[in-house]
């Protein structure tokens, strides 16, 4: 059997220390501004890509991994002998699974398998780590597949958004939405159902309003969550996430890992400074 490299896109939201110390290769999406273009998480971080928003005046573009730059990834590993699974941003919400799977025909069948997580940012991290728990069990590329993908539907992904001026920016809410939620506080909670993007709740007032109502869903499925990995996922928004750490930490509520992670910049153009979720799947 051969061994077993896995993969994922930029828009998993891993730490540099979780990918090394798990052995997960990273292939970036892009961000654009203007005919600039630039790595996600290789020639821009989060913290820049605000700061360009800032000084220019608009959002950039966020595009996809294209089947080229996956077939320059996969080719040295297959060389080597490496069998690959990679991990993709949800299908409804990118391309680049599409892409992947034109980058899988070039190669052997079963050479290269491809998951399409329906999820985004740790959403798809936690898939990741979960591949790897399965690839240091000796399973066959083939074979974690198979595993994962009975995983994807248990994902359960969720987001306070801080604030709507990036929705706004992005054409994902109306100026009388923007206006509205700008004076009555109004803080949407996002969530991922079947691959697409659903207003869960809305929460209206302090931020720590909408993290209790995120916290209060997760304590009431903690019986049903898989302890491995539970995810605190944040687009700068340390204080937020320190808020929800000690609170879990309070109720007793702790996984075996729990895991802060900072937003990408594909995942940041989209949600906002600010933005935080709570990540984990369930058990069958």
């Amino acid at each position: 059997m051969n061994k077993v490299i896995i993969m994922a896109d930029s828009t998993c939201d891993l730490t540099q220390e979780l990918l090394s110390s798990r052995q997960i290769e990273l292939i970036p999406l892009y961000v654009n501004f203007g005919e600039q273009s630039y790595r996600d998480g290789v020639d821009i971080q989060t913290e820049e890509l605000y700061q360009k928003v800032e000084e220019l005046g608009y959002l950039p573009k966020t595009s996809a991994i294209s089947p080229g730059d996956f077939i320059v990834r996969f080719e040295p590993y297959i060389e080597q002998g490496y069998d690959i699974v990679m991990l993709t941003i949800g299908s409804k919400l990118s391309g680049t699974y599409q892409a992947a799977l034109v980058a899988q025909s070039n190669f052997d069948e079963g050479r290269v398998q491809i998951i399409d997580t329906q999820n985004l940012s740790s959403g798809g991290g936690l898939l990741a780590l979960k591949a790897c728990d399965f690839r240091d069990k000796g399973l066959s590329a083939s074979e974690i597949k198979a595993e994962v993908d009975k995983l994807v539907p248990r994902v359960r992904s969720q987001f306070a958004i801080q604030t709507m001026e990036y929705l706004y920016k992005g054409g994902r809410c109306s100026a009388l939405s923007m206006f509205l939620g700008s004076v009555l506080s109004i803080k949407p909670i996002i969530q991922v159902n079947n691959g697409k993007l659903d207003v869960y709740k809305k929460s209206v007032g302090k931020m720590t309003r909408a993290l209790d109502q995120m916290l209060e869903d997760y304590y009431e499925l903690f019986d049903k969550v898989d302890k491995d990995y539970v995810m605190i996922t944040h687009s700068l928004a340390d204080k937020s996430a320190a808020y929800m750490k000690e609170h879990i930490q309070n109720h007793g509520k702790l996984p075996k890992a729990l895991l802060e992670t900072t937003a990408g910049c594909v995942i940041s153009t989209h949600c906002g400074k600010g933005t935080i979720g709570i990540l984990y799947i369930l058990t069958e």
